[in-house]
C-alpha cells in the first residue's frame, strides 16, 4: 500500500521566555530575511523562522495542493500544536504576509497581534494573477537565470549589510525551481485577500516600506478597509525590516507590547 509524504516545512526556534512568535518570509527569501529582527524580538517573545515549500531548508513536495495557502495554514497549525500554545504573534513579510493575514482570519482565538510588511501579493486584485502565471512560466524555462535576475531576489540588494547579504546568497543557491514554480503558480496565484481584509478581527501593524512606490496605493486601502489596523511609515523599500531595522524593530516592539501582558501568563 503507498504511504503519502507528509511534508513539514523547516522551522527554528529562539529565545526562551514570552510567547511565541511566527515569522514568515515571501518569495525568494529564506531565515534571512530576520537577520536583523531575531535579536530585538527575543527580548519580549520567542521567534519561531519558517522557510517556506521550496526554499531554504524546507522540502520541495511536487504535489501542487501543498503549495497553496490553505496548506500553509495546516502547517502553521499543526505547528502551533507541536509548541503548546493557545495563542501566538504573528509576522509576515511580503508573500509570507497573505499567509498570515489568512490565518489570522482563519483562525482569529489562535493570535494575539500581527505585523505585516509591504505585500502586493496579499493586497491586488484579480488582475495580478495572470502576469504571476507569466512569471511562473518563465522560470520553468529559464531555471536558476531567471531567479539571478529576479528584482525580488534579496542577494541583489546594493542596501543590505554584507553579513545578511552573504547569508541570502548561501540561501538562494538551495532555492528549488520546481519549488519556486509551484510557489508561483499555487502559493501567489491564489494569495489576494483584498475583499476579505473587512473581516479582520486581531489587532494589525501594516509596517510599510515608502520607498516602494507600487504598493503605496494597496497601503491606503489597507488601511481604509482593514478592521483594527494601523500603519506606521518607514525610510525602506519592500524589505523593509532590512532597509531600516532599527525603526522596524521598535515599531514592532512597541506594537506588540500593547496586547502582550494580559495574555504573557497564559502562554508562558
Amino acid at each position: 500500500m503507498e504511504t503519502r509524504t507528509e511534508y513539514r516545512l523547516h522551522h527554528e526556534v529562539h529565545g526562551h521566555q514570552g510567547p511565541y512568535l511566527l515569522l514568515v518570509h515571501g518569495m525568494l527569501s529564506s531565515r534571512a530575511q530576520w537577520r536583523l529582527n531575531l535579536e530585538a524580538f527575543q527580548r519580549f517573545c520567542r521567534p519561531v523562522v519558517v522557510e517556506l515549500f521550496g526554499h531554504g531548508r524546507s522540502p520541495t513536495p511536487a504535489e501542487a495542493t501543498h503549495y497553496h495557502p490553505l496548506a500553509y495554514l495546516s502547517q502553521f497549525e499543526k505547528l502551533r500544536q507541536e509548541l503548546g500554545v493557545e495563542r501566538w504573534l504573528l509576522c509576515g513579510q511580503s508573500l509570507g504576509a497573505s499567509l498570515t493575514i489568512r490565518y489570522a482570519l482563519e483562525f482569529p482565538r489562535r493570535v494575539i497581534a500581527q505585523v505585516v510588511t509591504n505585500s502586493r501579493s496579499a493586497l491586488s486584485d484579480e488582475q495580478w494573477i495572470e502576469p504571476m502565471q507569466e512569471q511562473a512560466r518563465k522560470l520553468q524555462e529559464q531555471g536558476s537565470q531567471y531567479i539571478a535576475q529576479h528584482p525580488l531576489n534579496p542577494a541583489r540588494s546594493k542596501r543590505m549589510a554584507p553579513v545578511v547579504r552573504q547569508a541570502f546568497e548561501e540561501d538562494v543557491r538551495l532555492i528549488s525551481v520546481e519549488g519556486l514554480a509551484r510557489t508561483g503558480l499555487y502559493t501567489v496565484c491564489n494569495a489576494p485577500l483584498r475583499g476579505q481584509l473587512k473581516l479582520n478581527r486581531v489587532p494589525c501593524l501594516l509596517v510599510n516600506g515608502v520607498w516602494e512606490k507600487k504598493f503605496q496605493a494597496h497601503r491606503d486601502y489597507f488601511l481604509n478597509h482593514t478592521p483594527h489596523s494601523e500603519v506606521v511609515d518607514l525610510p525602506g523599500g519592500h524589505a523593509v525590516n532590512l532597509d531600516a531595522p532599527e525603526e522596524f524593530n521598535q515599531a514592532v516592539s512597541a506594537f506588540y507590547s500593547r496586547y502582550l501582558e494580559p495574555v504573557s501568563l497564559a502562554v508562558m
